[in-house]
């Protein structure tokens, strides 16, 4: 169960957002610029959580995105689950087809107890949790340090 490259730049981005102020949206050349991801496969990934309900998307001279109402709340499970796609869950570890306790693939009676604690992690971690775990600067989103990666924001006239 290794995460995609997608899975990874979702995640971190949704983090990233949520540690910004609440309901200002935060542009996706910020956000890939803090992230060190490249900004057009970001927006991308950017409109997949959009079409999941996650982010709202704004056009314009103050675009950008921002979670929607609630989505602090949101579990890593329910992330992967849009980038992933449903099956990520039930998907083989040596990624048949067909694996189940009666269809067995080699891996699978050690796979299942070390699989279920995995997502039950992923079921306790909200995007909450892990802004807050990254604002205390305890955590980090981005290959480097925060405090030597410039933050690029965008000044916007007040509406």
């Amino acid at each position: 169960m290794i995460l995609s490259r997608t899975s990874q730049y979702a995640i971190q981005a949704l983090i990233f957002i949520a540690t910004q102020p609440k309901g200002q949206p935060v542009l996706n050349r910020e956000i890939a610029s803090h992230l060190n991801v490249p900004p057009a496969y970001l927006a991308k990934i950017m409109q997949s959580l959009c079409k999941g309900n996650l982010l709202y998307s704004f056009r314009g001279r103050l675009g950008g995105f921002c979670l929607r109402e609630g989505a602090e709340k949101t579990d890593l499970m329910q992330v992967l689950t849009i980038t992933e796609g449903p099956g990520f869950a039930q998907d083989c570890v040596l990624g048949l087809k067909v694996c189940s306790d009666a269809t067995a693939c080699p891996m699978h009676a050690k796979w299942q107890p070390i699989k279920k604690k995995v997502l039950a992690l992923l079921k306790e971690q909200t995007l909450e949790k892990l802004a807050r775990a990254v604002q205390t600067g305890k955590y980090r989103l981005a290959d480097l340090p925060a405090s030597v990666l410039p933050v690029h924001r965008v000044e916007r006239e007040p509406a």
